[in-house]
């Protein structure tokens, strides 16, 4: 029976292999530190957390995520450790709450490999703490026991760390928080929370036949908005949808045959327009199969582990591992753990063929700012004349199902800008190509990127600027220029960059001075362009001074805000000269390859998704065909 615990409960641990489930509903940074008798901890190498996510022992999250798995083997830790503090923390320095006060009480259960929970602790009563010590596993007399803390700090891990004798408690803090602002460049904007308020249409969906997702897996979702910061949600709801009659009723599946799954339908989801409810639709498969995946994983990794253990037990005694008994043994192990991983496999080829249908309905029903360049809806494109909330920049897969591509969908207008990695280190793939091939696909990516922004604003809401210092990328910059989508020609030359930069960074200046003294759109300059802008910088950091390099760490930090964004094209290896001053630059962008490779990060379990370009099909002349149009509808524009 689950023992549910209150601060400063203790309940005894019946075994030593454990799995330590958390849940935030937002992402947090979970870690680990291994202490002695009296709790204190010796060294940074005693501390399990994202920059070192393994110890002998101890396994933890990559990143920062809503939910966390975090593996411990009691046994493997060493005669000197005797407790085991489970830490939670908020990623600062990133968008987001700062304080636990802002989320939801985070929730911590103590399971075994296969699941069954031991304890389970809700962290209540937090409040302006970003860092709390959830859990402790302590040893007591030669046996483990675990007892709830919830300890929080208001001065975050560096006061947690020193709390527990760290003496370089502030330099670790700093560099934990330093490796995850570095992850949040390869992690996948979190979606729209979920509440009871507003439910996802699905009676049926993937995770509830085979128990491969959560209980809440099915779980209502909000209407688009994101909590940022402390001050409460901010509202990305369509700036021109009305909003004074109710919304459309949302599609309804056919009924299904008596035993069989619900007929998938697009649109299922949510939402004010058809438009929102396939978003909420997409985000619903994305957490879907990122949780029937999670569980498949947990299963498997649990049935190696009953293998070992089982092994172990039986070859423990030196009679036994020889001869016909030892093979029995190893036999019927082995057989065991095919027994189990099949079952699992089953669970999750059901949530995969409930995926793989909702696909096939839902990636033809996308309008053409979701869609991918070979779906025949870009064959009616007409330049839209109000601004969609979201636009597909690309696909992600997972290793199990490679074929189920789920699009991924950011919103608008973007809240950060892009770096698309020109260097051959940039994945496994692109380290066995000529470099000049990964720089030449990193152009291509960030053409169809700036297409499919300028295909998705009205006429003359968005303006796309090049720098390209050396020149080296005017032929594949092509498409951009022949149609005349350009605010005007790259910029080329020391002055070339420093033109583009002073104007922009200038215009960021104009309208935060508007913004914040009330001002209209007629306090500005008359004749400034208050589209939404695009700057591409290609080849970075060749052509840039400091003042060059200042000025666009200014436009990454302030340009969101006030509509300048930037789509940078580098090489980061070929840009480290200028060492950490490059940091918060990288941090502040998301993190794409010109070559399908598997760094992007989901924000509820964490895994590695294969990101792919949103490329046009080789042969096919869907940009040109549409920049074309946009183009004619630049020029048609009245001045």
């Amino acid at each position: 029976m689950t023992a549910e615990l209150v601060r400063g409960q203790n309940h005894p641990l019946p075994q030593t292999r454990l799995e330590i489930r958390v849940s935030a509903g937002t992402p947090v940074v979970a870690g680990a530190t291994l202490g002695d008798e009296q709790g204190r901890v010796r060294g940074a190498e005693r501390v399990a957390h994202p920059g070192a996510p393994s110890l002998p022992g101890l396994e933890v999250s990559r990143q920062a995520a809503a939910d966390h798995r975090l593996a411990v083997d009691l046994e493997a830790l060493g005669e000197g450790v005797h407790r085991v503090n489970v830490l939670l923390a908020l990623p600062l320095g990133t968008p987001g709450p700062s304080r636990f006060a802002a989320v939801a009480a985070p929730f911590v259960a103590v399971t075994g490999l296969d699941g069954t929970e031991i304890a389970s602790y809700t962290i209540t009563g937090l409040g302006a703490e970003s860092a709390v010590v959830a859990l402790e596993l302590y040893r007591r007399q030669g046996a483990w026991k675990i007892r709830a803390i919830g300890q929080g700090y208001a001065g975050g891990l560096a006061d947690m760390l020193a709390d527990q004798g760290l003496a370089e408690a502030g330099q670790l803090a700093a560099a934990i928080q330093d490796a995850i602002a570095l992850g949040v460049s390869r992690s996948v904007a979190a979606p729209p929370a979920r509440t009871s308020d507003d439910a996802r249409v699905r009676a049926a969906g993937p995770g509830a036949s085979g128990g491969a997702a959560p209980a809440d897996a099915e779980a209502p979702v909000t209407p688009p908005q994101q909590a940022v910061g402390d001050g409460g949600p901010i509202n990305y709801a369509h700036p021109r949808r009305q909003t004074s009659t109710p919304p459309p009723p949302a599609p309804v599946a056919p009924p299904a045959a008596p035993g069989e799954p619900t007929q998938p339908v697009a649109g299922d989801a949510s939402g004010w327009s058809m438009d929102e409810r396939l978003y909420n639709q997409v985000w619903g498969m994305f957490e879907d199969l990122a949780r029937a995946v999670a569980a498949y994983r947990s299963a498997v990794d649990f049935a190696d582990s009953r293998m070992e253990q089982e092994l172990d037990r039986a070859l423990s005694d030196p009679r036994g591992r020889m001869g016909s008994a030892g093979d029995q043994a190893r036999e019927q192990a082995r057989a065991k753990r095919e027994e189990l991983v099949d079952r699992a496999r089953a669970a999750l080829d059901r949530d995969l063929a409930q995926l793989i249908a909702e696909s096939e309905v839902v990636e033809p029903a996308l309008p053409p700012a979701y869609a991918r360049w070979d779906n025949p809806v870009w064959h009616a494109y007409r330049v839209p004349m109000e601004l969609p909330m979201a636009v597909r920049i690309g696909d992600l897969q997972l290793p199990e199902q490679p074929e189920l591509r789920i699009p991924m969908l950011v919103r608008l207008p973007l809240e950060r800008g892009l770096w698309i990695d020109a260097g051959r280190g940039g994945s496994e793939a692109a380290a066995f190509m000529d470099s000049g091939q990964v720089k030449g696909l990193a152009v291509d990516t960030a053409v169809a990127v700036a297409a499919r922004l300028l295909a998705v604003y009205p006429a003359h809401e968005f303006a796309v600027h090049v720098i390209d210092p050396a020149g080296s990328a005017a032929a594949r910059l092509a498409p951009l220029t022949r149609a005349g989508v350009l605010a005007a020609p790259p910029a080329a030359g020391a002055a070339g960059v420093a033109e583009v930069l002073a104007r922009l960074t200038e215009r960021v200046d104009l309208v935060q001075m508007a913004v914040r003294a009330g001002a209209g759109a007629d306090a500005l300059p008359p004749g400034m362009d208050t589209a939404e802008q695009l700057l591409i910088v290609n080849d970075f950091p060749h052509g840039f001074d400091d003042r060059a390099l200042n000025q666009l760490r200014y436009l990454a930090d302030e340009g969101p805000s006030v509509g300048v964004h930037l789509l940078m094209v580098a090489d980061r290896e070929e840009a480290s000269e200028y060492g950490p001053v490059l940091q918060p630059l990288w941090r502040s962008l998301l993190r794409l390859t010109p070559v399908p490779d598997d760094h992007l990060a989901d924000p509820w379990v964490g895994h590695a998704w294969t990101y792919e370009p949103p490329l046009a099909p080789p042969g096919s002349r869907v940009l040109e065909q549409v920049l074309g149009q946009v183009g004619e509808a630049r020029a048609a524009w009245p001045r």
